[in-house]
């Protein structure tokens, strides 16, 4: 106890420097955890995929449409349980800067293929009636206020015009891990303008998602979907969803590893912080650790005392940060549009990682005080003027 007592005693006898190398540590500490939140939340989408889900798209990129027509033929290839269509909308909701998904579906399939977004019966039975219907996540109706029955006005950009919507569904995702910022509404409703103002668009759409019976036979359903439209004007390219989300995220994949890189640099940046304490700590304290030796305190009392006031500082400046990470990552989850992140939280091996870096970096900042104080010699120690 008097050994711990004199570490916490040690560790605060600089004041000022102490508490500034600990207030260092916590915004290292909130730096790394925020930019592991970014990692982790990028790869969220492709955690999430389902299994028994396929993604079909035009061969040659994502952004060249599909017929329509080619939904009734994928439904009848053996294994597949169930296909919808599926179109990127985009436009503007309010301004440019409030970004989310909208899509234009098939009502009857989409919630079957995705049952992970949770939706009442009533409010399906009510999207299917109205043609100008919409389902919304409830991140999106919390964010913008929405509630059944309100009108959202979105500018067309890939769809010129004005276009009405009214929401007749609120759904909700089955855990925090699932997108509750998107926007579905009727294909049919773009179609039929479609046809009417620009025919040679109609009856498109950008990827069909297929439910499939045996999650086992996805490369043999993929394959046979392929072959089904192969040399024709539009081949398809058919793909697990996991490996479909994994496509998107390369085309940030260099931005996503260096975040990671430089999240594990903070780490660094701390272990330099606290060895730069603790090596001056060290270096005022060798007359006193000359008269310890000299009094009978052994080796291990003096590593005891080194390591336990590295270890204070950097849990004390580790605990803090990690107390402060929480609504930091919570207030830049909620500046940040919806759509652009989805789900945003400090996931568990966030935490893992702060922890053990704190408590490794405790240890290694005490390695080279250590090794000074031990391997002076007691008179060396006595004539040392610092």
């Amino acid at each position: 106890m008097k050994v711990l007592k004199l570490m916490f005693k040690n560790a605060f006898r600089h004041k000022l420097r102490t508490s500034l190398t600990i207030v260092g540590i916590a915004i290292a500490v909130i730096a790394f955890s925020l930019l592991r939140t970014v990692v982790t939340v990028y790869n969220a989408g492709v955690d999430a995929s389902s299994a028994d889900r396929l993604i079909t798209r035009h061969a040659v990129s994502f952004i060249f449409p599909l017929p329509y027509s080619y939904k009734d033929k994928i439904q009848q290839i053996d294994g597949v349980e169930l296909a919808t269509p599926l179109n990127w909308f985009q436009g503007v909701y309010i301004d440019k800067d409030q970004f989310f998904a909208r899509l234009a579906v098939d009502p009857e399939t989409v919630f079957k293929v995705y049952p992970e977004f949770i939706l009442s019966k009533e409010e399906l039975d009510n999207f299917k009636k109205e043609r100008n219907s919409c389902v919304i996540g409830i991140d999106i109706a919390k964010q913008y206020n929405l509630k059944i029955g309100d009108i959202m006005t979105i500018d067309g950009d890939i769809y010129p015009g004005r276009w009405d919507f009214v929401v007749r569904g609120i759904y909700k995702p089955k855990d925090k891990t699932i997108d509750g910022t998107q926007m579905f509404f009727q294909y049919d409703y773009l179609n039929e303008r479609l046809e009417a103002e620009s025919p040679m668009r109609a009856n498109e759409i950008g990827w069909f998602a297929i439910k499939i019976k045996d999650p086992n036979r996805s490369a043999e359903i993929s394959a046979k979907v392929d072959k089904l439209f192969k040399n024709s004007s539009a081949e398809t390219k058919t793909e697990t969803e996991r490996a479909f989300q994994q496509g998107f995220l390369s085309a940030v994949s260099a931005i996503i590893t260096a975040l990671n890189y430089l999240s594990f640099i903070i780490i660094g940046i701390i272990l330099l912080v606290l060895a730069n304490t603790m090596i001056m700590a060290a270096r005022e304290r060798t007359r006193e650790y000359a008269v310890m030796k000299t009094l009978g305190f052994s080796a291990k009392h003096l590593v005891g005392l080194i390591m336990g006031e590295s270890l204070v500082i950097s849990v004390l400046g580790g605990g803090l940060g990690l107390l402060l990470s929480f609504p930091v990552v919570d207030g830049f989850g909620q500046a940040i549009p919806k759509g652009m992140f989805p789900i945003f939280y400090i996931e568990p091996i966030t935490i893992i990682l702060a922890v053990t870096a704190a408590l490794s970096i405790g240890i290694i900042s005490s390695i080279f005080p250590l090794i000074k104080a031990l391997s002076t010699k007691i008179v060396d120690g006595f004539r040392f003027v610092g």
